[in-house]
């Protein structure tokens, strides 16, 4: 009675963290610390409260799925502020709010996958290896093959795009990427994005950039898809996805949108007409306050910047440390102590209250028979300033 393709999603990374760590007990006295998830800690500003309230009339109608003009207008100017955009290049039309992007990023295989019939060769949904796994539950559940294409230190955390052959090209249907990286912390760079872009055109994919992590920087604002599809002057096969979970710590707020090819956005607007949420009108009125407001996410930013200035002097040079170009996530290589990353995360747990998330369950095995994230785990710097520095002086105490 249950949809067959639900078989082939491995156990989500926090239900197998959930059942690596939860019986085991802790030394007595020590306070769990949980820094998993990538949840915002960081409480969001007034203005997102506020808005809500002088909206509260307006519960009681039906939103448009589409976003209200007001709405896509404030991400128009977000998207033209932040990636120095000409006016008429990003239109309303080519803008569609979303409740949040993972239901997006979701929603987008029913869309753009053309499901293989019966004898016929899987399309192939591409995705970097670490991901995040609902791009993968894009690909599976509309009957496609996931690619894993490795993103380890050899090639920067990003995918070598030269490595895939022409034939796989010819086949792939979509491209996800993510930058700034989720775990990695890596950015993109302009010519790596223009040539993703590039291959997209020749070989008739869509390219997904998740950049939901865009404005969360160390020193260098990272550049974004949008900007090589002006140098191009057209939106064709591309989508990007930004999100104000992370932007303002809003990811109770559950939204997002969604930015692209005007043709793909008016189709997704008719399927989300039949499968999609729409976000209560209150809330897309905040949405687009907080889309209009640069001040708060720069608070932000220093918030973040600090903490991983935390983990620079804590940890030094040790788990290979390095600073995150963008996001609120640590890397770190676990194989100067531990044999592999689900050893390491217990023994944190176990020894110092921590609670990390191996990088295998954030990885797949490939057909070489390797798993990127097999000697690292993440540490997300989500919480307080306080909090980060006991956790990581936690960490640094048992190595």
């Amino acid at each position: 009675m249950v949809n067959s393709s639900l078989s082939l999603l491995s156990d989500y990374p926090f239900q197998r963290l959930r059942d690596l760590l939860d019986h085991h007990e802790l030394p007595e006295g020590l306070q769990p610390l949980a820094m998993s998830i990538g949840e915002p800690q960081h409480q969001p500003p007034r203005l997102l409260q506020d808005t809500i309230n002088a909206n509260d009339t307006t519960w009681n109608k039906y939103p448009p799925v589409g976003g209200t003009p007001e709405l896509r207008t404030a991400i128009k100017g977000f998207l033209d502020r932040r990636y120095d955009l000409k006016p008429d290049f990003v239109n309303i039309d080519a803008i569609l709010p979303v409740c949040g992007t993972r239901e997006a990023l979701f929603l987008i295989g029913n869309l753009l996958i053309d499901r293989a019939k019966d004898g016929q060769e899987k399309p192939l949904v591409l995705v970097p290896n670490p991901f995040y796994q609902v791009y993968v539950g894009a690909a599976v559940m509309n009957e496609a093959e996931p690619v894993y294409l490795p993103a380890g230190p050899e090639n920067g955390f990003m995918p070598d795009l030269e490595a895939v052959e022409a034939a796989t090209w010819e086949k792939t249907t979509l491209l996800f990427l993510c930058s700034p990286g989720n775990p990695q912390g890596m950015v993109a760079d302009k010519a790596y994005l223009r040539k993703a872009l590039e291959l997209a055109r020749t070989y008739d994919f869509t390219l997904l950039m998740d950049e939901c992590y865009a404005e969360l920087y160390d020193t260098d604002k990272p550049c974004g898809a949008l900007e090589l599809a002006q140098e191009s002057g057209t939106l064709k096969n591309l989508l990007v996805f930004h999100s104000l979970s992370k932007r303002s710590n809003a990811a109770g707020l559950r939204s997002g949108f969604v930015a692209g090819d005007p043709a793909l956005i008016n189709s997704f607007v008719n399927l989300r007409n039949y499968g999609g949420a729409s976000m209560p009108l209150p809330l897309q009125a905040a949405s687009a306050a907080l889309w209009d407001d640069d001040t708060h996410v720069a608070e932000n930013r220093d918030l973040y910047r600090a903490k991983i200035d935390a983990a620079e002097r804590i940890l030094g040079t040790r788990l290979g440390f390095y600073r995150p170009a963008g996001g609120f996530f640590l890397w770190l290589d676990v194989s100067e102590r531990w044999d592999d990353a689900e050893v390491a995360t217990l023994e944190i747990w176990q020894k110092a209250g921590v609670r990390v998330i191996p990088g295998n369950y954030l990885a797949k095995t490939d057909a070489n028979g390797k798993n990127p994230g097999t000697t690292y785990i993440r540490v997300a710097l989500v919480h307080e300033q306080d909090i980060v520095e006991e956790a990581l002086t936690r960490i640094a105490g048992i190595l």
